[in-house]
């Protein structure tokens, strides 16, 4: 069997491409079915999910972003070799209808091996959290923020773009069980392995215009989808959030930033809270000792989590739906080393004594924070559900910065 391709049959090398392309899809759409239906469990904050439940959807998950990824690169030096080769002709290029209907369906297949995966990447990439891609070249990708916004779109466009693909391949398969049960030609057996018997192809002209028409139905996707709703931006659904009272505060909070960062299957994944109050009062001095006190109140529901926030609005993690905020009132020290926030701290219905080390410079009336401490999730009855550490870490880091400037 040459390895290169004629004018009547395919070279070893694309029959390789074809095959190999044709596994790695069938592997990875019902992988991705599958892991999806699980992940609708995990995201549902009325179902609780075992860590089991998670780390068996992740396993799945990072199964078919690996072999998605594999489809790209496979896709591409498919593309790349079919360039240099020879374009076997038509054996029923004489229906012109049907030939025509044939070469869109293979343009339709080649942008959605390239677009279904790259779509599915660049999501991956901007998402924060959940399953892995199993390879050792980091899980980024250059130029690609981490931004619920992008992460939304990317996602229902590789929902489009599956189902596209999914289009194509019934029509390719259908058209190939055509050739070789109703007309009975070489079609199918010239990418069988080994030589084939097929015929010279009649006389044709290959042109461009069925690219065009794979172009068409690529609008038309995605005309449908943003039609239909598609790419509305709901993208874990409504979550609840209280909305809280501005607090009368000798400081006033101009700008800041309230953050957690969880550890999940071994990654960092960052949240913010959109929506906090900090009621504060301080006065410098020179000698280490009580320098004023702060009220902080946070709104559970305005999270944000990347793929897991609805999980993390549950019944077993923050569970929104009872207790709406979180409170920590302290008193505010000068010590040695710099500052401290001392005083209990409220999630959930369990109340701890924490300490929050910060810096902070005070410049005119402008003072800038910065702060940090280490929870435990258990102490909180957070994710009870995960006694170990195998899917969920049990420290979570907390992060405040802030701008606020003194009242007159």
């Amino acid at each position: 069997m040459p390895l290169t391709n004629t004018i009547s049959s395919y070279g070893g090398v694309t029959k390789v491409f074809h095959w190999l392309t044709a596994l790695l899809i069938l592997t990875a759409l019902p992988l991705g079915w599958v892991a999806e239906s699980m992940a609708h469990a995990i995201y549902d904050p009325s179902i609780a999910s075992t860590e089991e439940d998670i780390a068996r959807a992740a396993r799945l998950f990072s199964l078919h972003k690996t072999i998605g990824i594999t489809v790209f690169f496979v896709a591409l030096a498919r593309i790349l070799w079919a360039l240099t080769q020879t374009k076997p002709g038509l054996l029923n290029a004489e229906n012109k209808p049907e030939a025509f209907a044939a070469e869109t369906v293979h343009w339709l297949l080649y942008g959605s091996l390239v677009l279904v995966p790259l779509s599915g990447w660049v999501h991956h990439a901007a998402a924060e959290g959940f399953a892995p891609i199993l390879w050792p070249f980091g899980q980024n990708l250059p130029l690609v923020p981490k931004s619920a916004y992008l992460a939304e779109l990317t996602a229902n466009l590789h929902w489009l773009f599956m189902w596209t693909l999914v289009g194509a391949l019934a029509l390719h398969i259908m058209g190939a069980l055509k050739h070789h049960v109703v007309d009975k030609d070489s079609t199918l057996r010239r990418m069988l392995p080994g030589r084939s018997d097929a015929p010279q192809p009649p006389d044709q002209h290959h042109s461009m215009v069925p690219a065009l028409a794979a172009a068409i139905v690529w609008v038309g996707v995605l005309s449908g989808g943003w039609m239909t709703g598609t790419f509305d931006d709901d993208a874990h659904g409504e979550t609840d959030a209280t909305e809280l009272t501005e607090v009368q505060s000798d400081w006033k909070v101009q700008d800041g930033n309230l953050s957690i960062t969880i550890t999940q299957l071994g990654s960092p994944v960052t949240g913010t809270f959109a929506d906090w109050t900090a009621a504060i009062i301080f006065d410098e001095t020179d000698d280490p000792g009580l320098a004023g006190s702060v009220d902080v109140t946070v709104a559970i529901g305005s999270l944000s989590l990347g793929t897991v926030t609805d999980q993390a609005m549950g019944a077993d993690f923050f569970d929104n739906a009872q207790f709406p905020t979180a409170q920590f009132s302290a008193d505010l020290y000068k010590t040695d080393e710099g500052y401290e926030a001392r005083g209990p701290l409220t999630i959930r219905d369990k109340t701890l004594d924490v300490v929050l080390p910060f810096t902070l410079d005070i410049e005119d009336d402008t003072a800038t924070m910065a702060g940090e401490l280490e929870l435990n999730r258990l102490d909180f009855d957070v994710g009870k559900s995960m006694p170990a550490e195998d899917s969920l870490a049990f420290a979570v880091t907390v992060s405040v910065e802030l701008t606020a400037t003194e009242s007159e």
